[in-house]
């Protein structure tokens, strides 16, 4: 099934904050209470939030109560706000919004013919989303060798799209090619998105995998026990800079240190031209208590009175990156050359 979708005139989605223990399906009717399920990171992941946003679009369209077509896109304006600002970093997010707004704009007829091309549209992103990533994955899966060991940080797969996945698609293709893989799976912390979710999407699929804590990945690279790094990207600069997960940026110069490729795989729709580099890339701080919730045997880790800091992101630069896998190729250095050309 899809990680979002549209049924029943509600948006639906799994809810990613109690797997692996419990599988849910939870249903949305307000834009609003679509915008906080993404903060609140029911749906994470670039791809699928930019998929929930454009459903919530869709909402706000129904939930507005204006007849008339400037009433309507006067509501449609002020709920995209409420998305955008629900999460800043991952840039699909405000794409597919402007993208739903712009053509909200083009329709000529009444305003129930805006709402009904505003949610076909989301529609179409959606079922888009699912055929780019199957795009990106045979090109990256062409990176993989039969035998590979790959280092996986956070969750890229089916979860943190609409289907089958950026990163973890790649790795998901190359399995399904025939190609004996095994993967090493980041905890991926504070939030654990790689032991909860991409341990539980290997399991789906039946690729053999081990989960490693973050600090591990160094010692498999350096011992000569990892030959790819795979990762994904919520936003790209025009310079090929990416930022993706905390913990992205010291894998990248683990492995690169020693020889061994780093590969980002992202949908064009990732890629911001606007901004030249990455440290011009918003980079959100989230809730401490994600720090200072982790408990150890059932008792918190931290002291009672400790303080903590939690950005969600960090910048890889481009000089660590091997390649760039988008759903028209695989990009190579210069980035700054090469990957404008394939977005455009």
């Amino acid at each position: 099934m899809r990680t979002v979708f549209w049924e029943n005139n509600e948006l639906k989605m799994i809810d990613q904050r109690i797997l692996p223990a419990r599988f849910e399906v939870v249903s949305y009717r307000s834009h609003k209470d679509v915008a906080f399920a993404i903060t609140d990171m029911v749906v994470r992941g670039a791809p699928a939030i930019g998929a929930a946003a454009a459903f919530g679009l869709a909402l706000a369209g129904y939930e507005s109560a204006s007849s008339s077509t400037e009433g309507l896109l006067a509501d449609l304006g002020a709920a995209s706000a409420v998305l955008k600002a629900s999460r800043p970093t991952a840039v699909n997010l405000a794409w597919a919004v402007d993208r739903l707004m712009t053509v909200a704009r083009s329709v000529t007829g009444s305003a129930d013919d805006v709402r009904a091309a505003v949610l076909a549209e989301a529609q179409k992103l959606a079922d888009e989303d699912v055929e780019i990533n199957k795009r990106m994955a045979e090109h990256g899966a062409a990176l993989i060798n039969d035998g590979d060991t790959i280092i996986h940080h956070c969750n890229t797969g089916a979860l943190a799209t609409v289907d089958w996945g950026t990163a973890l698609g790649v790795i998901r293709t190359a399995h399904e090619q025939g190609k004996h893989i095994h993967v090493l799976v980041d905890e991926t912390r504070p939030r654990l998105q790689g032991a909860r979710l991409t341990a539980w999407e290997l399991e789906q699929y039946g690729i053999p995998y081990e989960i490693i804590s973050d600090n591990m990945s160094g010692y498999f690279l350096k011992a000569g026990r990892a030959q790819k790094v795979f990762f994904g990207a919520d936003r790209v600069a025009a310079n090929g800079d990416v930022a993706n997960k905390i913990g992205s940026y010291m894998l990248a110069l683990a492995a690169h240190d020693n020889n061994v490729p780093v590969y980002s795989v992202v949908p064009t729709s990732t890629v911001d031209l606007s901004l030249a580099h990455g440290d011009l890339i918003p980079i959100e701080e989230r809730d401490t208590d994600e720090v200072l919730g982790i408990q150890f045997h059932g008792e918190p880790v931290a002291p009672k009175n400790a303080k903590a800091r939690n950005p969600a992101f960090d910048v890889t630069p481009n000089r660590l990156l091997s390649g760039i896998v988008t759903e028209n190729g695989v990009v190579y250095p210069p980035f700054d050359i090469n990957l404008p050309k394939v977005v455009r």
